[in-house]
């Protein structure tokens, strides 16, 4: 895809920067104002080129998906004939099967809404865990899910060389066996047992950690509980120094103060979800994505 312009919101102006700058390509903002009974109105550019290049983070996701409905369909009204999406952090990718009757199975259908209304997506570490890709939820449409993995772990083997880069559970072994592979470092992963939303069991795996520098690795963090137990685990089994590592810094209420009072030296993030850890640009790695689409 070769667009004539970046569209991005302007509470996200300096990672559009960054993208606008590396794809070489003029940025235009849209404008949002919220009204006292919590409506948005949005204003873009009146006139847009016929491919367009839309940048919407989905942290914090309920509002700004409905802004999304909103500036979507302005946009092909405004000229865009085609429009692809750059969503570096998907919401709702995590609820990926209906675990008690009746439950909306969210990746499905946000996925679906979103293809429905763009010609292709293109994502940073989704939470797929049960489906191969994200064309399986957005039919008849091309999703490309990017990973920071890479990236994190030559961060990492920067900073801590030889470290353990080691998954809080089973679900981050993607994550932590493709940053290893790249770098040359050792990775494992705990068992997780989830007791409720802020209420998790973890296990160490069965190899020694006394005197290791730990780098705990993982896609998105939240509540930062798994981090929490497998940190306050670590340490206990002896590892010398304990870090963070995470492509997506949700961090929601005190969950980076309770990651450091357990211990944890240092948090590292990508900036695909703005926020004081991130240190890891992924301007380069969509820029080359979207040349590619």
């Amino acid at each position: 895809m070769n667009p004539g312009l970046l569209l991005a919101f302007d509470d996200e102006q300096a990672q559009a920067a960054a993208l606008a700058a590396a794809l070489q390509i003029e940025l235009a903002l849209v404008e949002r104002h919220r009204f006292p009974d919590g409506e948005s109105r949005l204003r873009l550019p009146p006139k847009l080129p016929e491919q367009v290049l839309l940048l919407r983070g989905l942290h914090q996701p309920n509002h700004k998906l409905v802004e999304l409905l909103i500036a979507l369909p302005a946009a092909r009204a405004l000229g865009a004939a085609q429009i692809l999406l750059v969503s570096p952090y998907l919401a709702y990718m995590r609820q990926d099967m209906a675990f008690t009757p009746g439950e909306a199975v969210s990746q499905r259908h946000i996925a679906a809404l979103l293809g429905s209304l763009v010609d292709g997506l293109i994502t940073v570490d989704p939470h797929l865990h049960r489906i191969q890709s994200l064309d399986e939820v957005m039919p008849g449409k091309r999703g490309v899910a990017l990973s920071a993995a890479p990236l994190l772990g030559a961060w990492v083997a920067q900073q801590v060389p030889g470290a353990l880069l080691l998954g809080p559970d089973e679900e981050a072994l993607q994550w932590v066996a493709e940053a290893g592979r790249c770098h040359g470092l050792d990775f494992a992963v705990c068992h997780k047992q989830r007791l409720g939303d802020r209420e998790v069991r973890v296990a160490l795996p069965a190899l020694p950690l006394a005197g290791r520098a730990v780098v705990l690795m993982d896609d998105v963090a939240s509540t930062g509980r798994t981090l929490v137990e497998a940190a306050l685990a670590a340490l206990a089994a002896g590892a010398s120094s304990v870090d963070v590592a995470v492509t997506h810094a949700l961090f929601v209420g005190d969950a980076l103060a309770q990651l450091r009072a357990a211990g944890v030296r240092q948090v590292w993030s990508s900036d695909a979800v703005p926020h004081e850890t991130a240190v890891v640009p992924l301007a380069e790695l969509i820029a080359g994505a979207v040349r590619a689409f």
